[in-house]
């Protein structure tokens, strides 16, 4: 017997069903980079569980980030069903409302690029960001997933893998207060500004979650429109 595909309705409550995404590359940007690695973790806001997991390499002859995600090059190069996995991705990408990452500014070009969604449009979701684009308690702004993951009592065994960091990500939401706010938080439009400080008041940009871009010379952040407005000091737009 065969059941019929759910249908995806807009909820009031936010996203119901998420697509946790991780990328592991051989570098920071292409084209010097490639991408080496996907995770994906389906996860049910309601139940608070994950539905479905994958987790595949793509083929490169080099990685010279190896140290950090212990990805040898040999290893991508080995027979696997790489296509099909990438079928399955992309029926995971339709089953959700919303893609999530861990600092999304880096993993969303990686995965769209990868999804050619600029072609494919009905791969196109909305992106939430939760390093920056969810206020979390107890942790300061733009956390590490490691921090965010030890706040939440989740337990650390390993890093730098796509799919490790699904599942922390996953396991943080499952114990996520008021999980249904955050995720609406993060949906809502965020600008990019900079602290208008002079140098002697820096630690106050720290502070609010601003990092420092050096080539810039400029304490950055995304912010909603209701955030710059409760920041104890000034703000000008940016663009990078």
């Amino acid at each position: 017997m065969t059941l019929p595909a759910p249908q995806l309705r807009p909820s009031p409550s936010g996203p119901q069903t998420l697509l946790i995404l991780d990328v592991e590359t051989t570098g920071l940007e292409p084209p010097q980079a490639e991408l080496c690695e996907i995770g994906a973790a389906l996860f049910s806001v309601p139940q608070r569980s994950i539905l479905q997991q994958l987790s595949f390499l793509l083929p490169v002859f080099s990685n010279d980030a190896q140290a950090i995600n212990g990805i040898a090059p040999g290893l991508t190069l080995l027979p696997a069903p790489v296509e099909e996995a990438a079928v399955l991705l992309r029926a995971m990408v339709r089953q959700a409302d919303a893609l999530v990452a861990h600092n999304a500014a880096f993993d969303r070009p990686w995965i769209e690029t990868f999804l050619d969604t600029a072609t494919h449009p009905d791969l196109q979701r909305p992106w939430i960001c939760t390093c920056e684009g969810i206020t979390w308690e107890d942790v300061r702004p733009n956390p590490s997933l490691q921090s965010l993951a030890l706040a939440h009592g989740v337990p650390i065994w390993a890093a730098h893998r796509a799919l490790t960091d699904c599942i922390y990500l996953a396991a943080i939401l499952e114990r996520a207060a008021a999980l249904e706010q955050k995720l609406l938080e993060g949906l809502l439009p965020r600008r990019l500004v900079a602290a208008d400080l002079p140098f002697a008041r820096k630690d106050e940009a720290k502070e609010a979650g601003f990092r420092w871009l050096p080539d810039r010379k400029l304490w950055i952040r995304k912010l909603t429109d209701a955030q710059i407005e409760d920041l104890p000091f000034p703000t000008y737009e940016v663009q990078l």
